[in-house]
């Protein structure tokens, strides 16, 4: 048992020594084109609520 763990650890270990990481630039730019989905998201998801919910109003007269 305990050589399963010693064994499991160093794995880990060589495992994490081949992890890249990315550069800041590179973190950057994707959260840069992370934030700006984000905000094409929103705004598509604000159209289409809008256009509902005057169909909405139109077809029942119900709402302001």
């Amino acid at each position: 048992m305990a050589l399963n763990l010693v064994k499991f650890a160093r794995d880990v270990r060589a495992e994490a020594a081949k992890t890249t990481w990315p550069s800041r630039k590179e973190t950057l730019q994707t959260t840069g084109l992370v934030l700006a989905m984000v905000i094409v998201t929103a705004l598509f998801f604000l159209t289409v609520d809008q256009i509902i919910g005057a169909v909405m109003r139109a077809l029942f007269g119900v709402g302001s």
